[in-house]
């Protein structure tokens, strides 16, 4: 009920906020709201900036605090209920929602919440863009423009940059929001980050878009109006139109490296020019103030505090304590983890290894599951592109590491996961695409040995290219020896190999094979960053780090700019109160989030401790501490049961394709769940089929493995 009752507050808030911006380009918000808030909230201690931090800062912040608490009461809950017990055979509230509306476009698969929220989205910039013009335009005769000294078209021109400048920032304002990987602010409405990133694309596009026409008009303007010099003006007392161009230029720089063919073929540039977000932010704030860039901040401000933490984690060389090496060119690393760190199925890890590359971060699905594991975490890594194959060739190598630095940030994931509530869960997987299907698959291992609730019957359905590549079902099983056993789970695994007749012979050179590397004194399990209760201590980084940047910029407001705006006769410089404004906000997130991720860590060192005494005094499976190499059927006798089963419920088809139509039209049940992951081509099938309405027990799962 306290969810729910959280739930419906964020949603007023947020109705409240779009109200605002429903508002904003009419003359009722300008003449009449605006001046009223303004004379209730102004004060000598945040001038006009106190404005824009009610109206448009603080109602966002808010939102993320309770949506913390949210995930915080929805963990604690989970935890009490044996995870999804209670919705077992029950209908989540949001599933209606999570079902294709649209399959085919430049977004992809979009669900009903995304649409619903893409559409009013549309519809404001429409309405904003609409009115802002229609206002603008209706003040502007030939008698208002003759007195300026120009033409008709000229005050039109100058008059239709500004209001295309408002729309950007409107799409400016949004822009930050899916990129926070660990967001509080949207899985309270159902979304992912993950599943968001295609969003972020396209509000950077339109930010540019917008951006850039709005930058070019006020160039043409100045141009045809004689005023060129206003293009290296640098204002202490209004806007600077130099940091505008600055702005802009970064903005043009990172945009230039963002499409398609760019960002596949030369990824590193892609990358490292994104990196000039921070430019084109700190000029844009330069541009229109600090007072007038809060619009924008929030999403920014939530941003920044999640980058800070992300970046405080990666700091750390976490354990990797084995490698398993399988002949389809793919690795499975498995990580030592501290047995408080839990994640859902289909959690995301970047991973940055330097001695590949100290800049590059990749992410990758992890394969194991937290209940059945409580001290290792898995990843699996198909040899696709540069840096995945000199990985692959480090460790496939003759010469045997003893130790791989490796960095990683995450898990990252959804908040929570529903799998147990259908009948039957459907997996549809291309190639390297089986990932995330590995951690629901052990996720199902677990709640059937450990919860007494009906388990839904799981039916995997995988395509392959190559019979090698059959040896990613192995990756099924996990490589320790947690016990578990397989008896409890109907599993059936329908495999497809596409481009061979029949089965070939292995080569004993590439059998499926084993790394263990020493323990390293300075390396650590991976951890959450904030510990087990890690949203609150979100929730309390937030709230914290703003009343401390409210109460440092009320005093420096207070008693050094106030004196000067109000008894010297002159105005205090605008980029000196902005980069203030900019400093403080930094510093108060960095200071909060250290300390929070210190106290964090101290207490998640003693268990690390203990596990590091575990682990020198274990030794691995063949009794040697030191490394080596086994082949896998070593392992196989002690998991024959588990491994047996596994063989005994797969159907391995070569030749052919597999008839998706058919095989979940033939799924029998009430509810089924229907999740699929790889080839673009197979999701908008699956997708296709699911939102055809011929099969109406069959719910498509809404959810993205692509970041």
């Amino acid at each position: 009920m306290v969810r729910s009752v959280i739930r419906l507050s964020s949603a007023v808030v947020l109705l409240g906020y779009l109200l605002i911006w429903i508002m904003a380009p009419t003359d009722t918000y300008w003449q009449k709201w605006l001046p009223s808030i303004r004379k209730s909230v102004d004060s000598s201690y945040f001038g006009n900036q106190g404005l824009t931090f009610l109206v448009f800062l603080f109602p966002i912040l808010f939102v993320a605090v309770l949506g913390c608490i949210y995930l915080h009461l929805g963990n604690t809950s989970s935890k009490n209920h044996n995870k999804d017990d209670k919705s077992n055979g029950g209908k989540h509230h949001l599933a209606a929602w999570k079902k294709p509306m649209l399959v085919k476009g430049p977004l992809g698969i979009v669900s009903g919440i995304e649409l619903g929220f893409l559409t009013m989205f549309v519809a404001l910039v429409v309405w904003s863009l609409s009115t802002y013009l229609h206002n603008g335009f209706a003040k502007i005769t030939p008698h208002s423009a003759a007195a300026d000294g120009e033409k008709l078209w000229e005050a039109k021109l100058e008059t239709t940059g500004f209001r295309l400048g408002l729309i950007g920032n409107l799409c400016l304002t949004f822009l930050f929001f899916p990129v926070a990987r660990a967001s509080s602010v949207l899985p309270l409405f159902g979304l992912t980050s993950e599943a968001s990133i295609k969003y972020h694309i396209w509000l950077g596009h339109a930010v540019m878009a917008f951006f850039t026409a709005h930058g070019f008009s006020y160039i043409l303007y100045w141009i045809v109006t004689h005023q060129t010099s206003e293009m290296v003006t640098w204002s202490k007392t209004d806007i600077s139109n130099l940091a505008g161009e600055l702005s802009l230029l970064a903005g043009l720089g990172l945009w230039a490296t963002t499409f398609p063919r760019i960002r596949r073929k030369v990824f590193e540039l892609f990358f490292y020019a994104h990196h000039l977000y921070i430019l084109f932010i700190i000029f844009f704030v330069f541009h229109v103030s600090f007072s007038f860039s809060c619009i924008m901040l929030p999403g920014f401000y939530l941003f920044i505090v999640d980058r800070y933490l992300r970046f405080l984690q990666s700091r750390t060389s976490v354990r990797l304590a084995s490698a398993r090496i399988l002949p389809c060119q793919t690795l499975e690393l498995n990580f030592s983890k501290s047995p408080s760190l839990s994640y859902n199925s289909t959690s995301i890890l970047f991973i940055n290894v330097p001695a590949i590359s100290k800049l590059q971060w990749h992410p990758f699905t992890i394969t194991s599951n937290s209940n059945l594991e409580t001290e290792n975490l898995s990843v699996m890594i198909k040899s696709e592109g540069s840096w995945s194959s000199k990985l692959y060739q480090m460790l496939s190598s003759p010469s045997l590491l003893d130790r791989l630095q490796v960095s990683v940030e995450g898990p990252y994931g959804p908040a929570s996961t529903h799998f147990l509530r259908h009948e039957t869960l459907v997996m549809v997987s291309g190639g390297s695409g089986i990932t995330p299907f590995i951690s629901i698959i052990r996720e199902l291992i677990f709640a059937s040995t450990a919860n007494k609730s009906k388990i839904p019957q799981v039916i995997l359905i995988s395509s392959f290219k190559n019979s090698s590549d059959l040896t990613m079902l192995d990756l099924i099983l996990p490589i320790s020896g947690t016990p578990f056993t397989t008896s409890n789970l109907q599993l059936k695994i329908e495999a497809f190999v596409t481009r061979e007749k029949e089965p070939t012979l292995p080569n004993n050179s590439k059998l499926l094979r084993a790394i263990w590397f020493k323990p390293h004194i300075t390396d650590e399990p991976i951890s959450a960053i904030l510990g087990p209760n890690s949203w609150l201590w979100l929730a309390i980084i937030i709230s914290s780090s703003f009343i401390i940047f409210l109460i440092i910029i009320g005093f420096i407001i207070r008693f050094y700019i106030y004196p000067i705006d109000h008894n010297t006769g002159r105005f205090f410089s605008y980029p000196l109160r902005s980069f203030l404004n900019m400093l403080v906000l930094c510093l108060s997130i960095a200071f909060t989030a250290s300390v929070a991720v210190l106290w964090n860590k101290s207490k998640i060192k003693k268990e690390t401790n203990i596990q590091i005494r575990n682990i020198e005094g274990s030794t691995t499976p063949s009794g040697s501490p030191s490394s080596f190499l086994y082949n896998i059927n070593s392992e196989r006798e002690l998991e024959s049961l588990p491994h047996q089963s596994l063989v005994q419920a797969t159907n391995v088809h070569y030749g052919e394709r597999p008839d998706l139509k058919r095989m979940l039209f033939e799924c029998k049940g009430s509810s089924v769940g229907v999740l699929v992951c790889g080839p673009k081509k197979m999701r908008h099938e699956v997708a296709n089929i699911c939102s055809s309405g011929l099969a109406d027990n069959l719910h498509f799962e809404s959810i993205s493995f692509s970041w």
